[in-house]
């Protein structure tokens, strides 16, 4: 048995186009304001979330659209009012990708419920085989001398039936189909239990960031989930810091000025 710890890190992030944004934007009369936002050095991913909403008003200077009187030039201000207007379709066009790493099966089976507008792509026990099984402790189980002795055990004796079952099985004799292995490795993985330590790629875009990191930080959430949206928040608020300005942290509680944005 392996003590690990979660871990989440950031693999994609928005990345705009330029060169192509340009093309668009210098037909439309809206250089000026591709000038101003390359100038700031602002994040892509809210660059484009302002070119996607500024798109449907065609709000990029004064004038350009008779209807439009006033056009907000600061962008945080620009996004806060889409934000607090609650128009959440314009955050769907930038997506964030991780890989949370040592992550339990409870999280895992809890994160999934949140579809909409994710994609998940998690480590299969019905192919990788387990050769130890790697588990998470919180701090309070770790204070408890006596559960850890009868937790250790639990967990030792079933890494040893793992084991157990693979040289039963021969799935490492010489000769032996993968078919057979598959089969064998799915069977073995029934043993293992709920809490091994697993990893998913996790993908959203920012308005189901925004939800879920509401929802799975809140007091209520389970507490392993809540420690990995709140690394989560931590990154989001770094990479995007005008889509999550208003939001307060609580004691790990992420709570935003404005929901069902």
């Amino acid at each position: 048995m392996r003590q690990v710890e979660p871990s989440v890190e950031l693999l994609a992030k928005p990345s705009i186009d330029w060169d192509a944004m340009r093309a668009y934007l210098d037909e439309v009369g809206g250089t000026s304001w591709a000038d101003r936002v390359e100038s700031a050095e602002s994040p892509d991913a809210e660059d484009l979330l302002e070119f996607s909403g500024r798109m449907c008003y065609r709000s990029w200077e004064p004038g350009l659209n008779p209807n439009v009187s006033r056009v907000r030039t600061d962008s945080a201000q620009y996004l806060g009012n889409v934000i607090s207007s609650q128009h959440g379709s314009v955050l769907e066009h930038a997506n964030f990708t991780f890989v949370l790493h040592n992550v339990s099966r409870v999280l895992t089976h809890e994160l999934i419920r949140h579809r909409a507008g994710s994609a998940f792509s998690q480590e299969s026990l019905r192919y990788v085989r387990l050769a130890d099984i790697p588990f998470w402790f919180p701090e309070w189980a770790r204070e408890d001398p006596e559960l850890m002795e009868r937790s250790l055990k639990v967990l030792d004796t079933l890494e040893e039936h793992q084991q157990w079952m693979a040289e039963h099985f021969g799935l490492d004799e010489e000769g032996t189909n993968f078919a057979h292995k598959k089969h064998m490795t799915s069977f073995m993985r029934r043993f293992a239990p709920e809490g091994l330590a697993t990893g998913i790629v996790y993908t959203a875009n920012l308005r189901s960031l925004r939800h879920v990191i509401e929802m799975r930080t809140a007091k209520g959430a389970e507490e392993e989930i809540r420690l990995v949206f709140n690394r989560i928040g931590e990154v989001m608020r770094e990479e995007a810091p005008a889509i999550f300005a208003d939001y307060e942290v609580v004691d790990g509680e992420w709570i935003p000025g404005t929901r069902k944005a």
